[in-house]
Formats: structure tokens, sequence, C-alpha cells
């Protein structure tokens, strides 16, 4: 009966970075930072019927130095953008963001000159949760994402969608630039 025999039922052998990546995949301390009415929604996800607990971020953490994940809840304005960065700032590495709703992705029906048109253009975000406003489950399931991601699964890329942003911007400008140049031939053709 050798040591083999022995240890065989009793060890899991795995690469270091592999138990630290599944420690944190169940170990998230979100911070929300509410501002609209998808709080109620987030206020939800915490009650015994969608339970948050039991995806390992029952702790609710309202200090922005002892958090690793910030859910954006809501719409950003200008005057929020300063601190929602210095919220971002103050996280300790390795940190991870969720943007849950139409508001605080894309500016939802606020298109106006105080509300940012997604806040993904001053804070990293890793998971989009579309809705407005966002049923639970769907910030479970964008939980579960982000934590295949930590795991170390491919998944959405923030770069990725500010690449596809530029692009996009650059082609409505361009085409923008078009229009106007040829409005001003037309007039001064005339």
């Amino acid at each position: 009966m050798g040591i083999v025999t022995l240890l065989t039922d009793n060890v899991i052998v795995g690469r270091l970075k592999d138990v630290i990546a599944w420690g944190r995949k169940y170990s998230l301390w979100p911070t929300p930072f509410a501002t609209a009415c998808c709080g109620i929604e987030y206020m939800s996800v915490l009650a015994s019927r969608n339970d948050l607990a039991r995806f390992g971020s029952e702790r609710q953490s309202f200090s922005p130095r002892q958090a690793d994940l910030l859910i954006v809840i809501g719409t950003i304005c200008l005057k929020t953008k300063p601190i929602l960065r210095k919220i971002w700032e103050q996280m300790p590495e390795p940190k991870w963001c969720i943007s849950m709703g139409a508001c605080a992705s894309s500016g939802g029906m606020f298109d106006v000159y105080s509300v940012c048109q997604g806040m993904d253009d001053f804070v990293p975000v890793d998971i989009f949760v579309p809705g407005c406003p966002p049923r639970p489950e769907l910030l479970l399931h964008a939980l579960v994402l982000l934590q295949e991601k930590i795991q170390g699964k491919p998944g959405p890329a923030h770069e990725a969608r500010a690449y596809i942003r530029r692009t996009v911007q650059n082609a409505v400008d361009e085409a923008w630039e078009r229009q106007r140049a040829g409005r001003q031939t037309g007039q001064e053709e005339r």
C-alpha cells in the first residue's frame, strides 16, 4: 500500500491560479451605485426569491475600498461622472464592473447633453445588463457570466465594444461631414 493509493481519493491536483480564480469567483463583494428606478430591481435581487447570496455575493460593500465589483444602476449624469470615476479608482485590483439597465449602458431614453451616453467611455465595463428596468434574473445571469470570465472562460470584452462604438461614431461623423459638404456646395452653386 503506497502513498499514491492512499491519496488518490483525497487529493485534487491543479494550478494555483485556477484555485485563486475559483476563490474570487465565489467571493465577489459588490458595491451598488444606484441612481434611478433600476435600484428597486437591484433590491429585489437581494430578496429571498432571487437571493444574490447563492452566487457568493452576499456581502454588500458600501465602501469602494472593500469591494471588487461595481454595479452601476441607473442614469449617469455629467455631474455624477467624476464621482463614479473616483469610486472606480478607489477600488482595489482585481476589480470588475456590471452596467445594469439601459440608462447606465447607453443613456436610455435620455438623449440629452446632461446624461452620459454609456458609462463605458470612462469606466471599463465587463458585463452589460439590458432592459428598462432589467429583470432580477438578468442581473443574476450577468453575475454568472462574470464568474465565468473570472474563472478564465472567454466572454464579452470592453475593448471590443469600445472599438465598435468608435468605428460606428467615425462612420456617422464622416456621413455627417459629407452631407454638410454637399449642402454647402449646393448653396454655392445657387
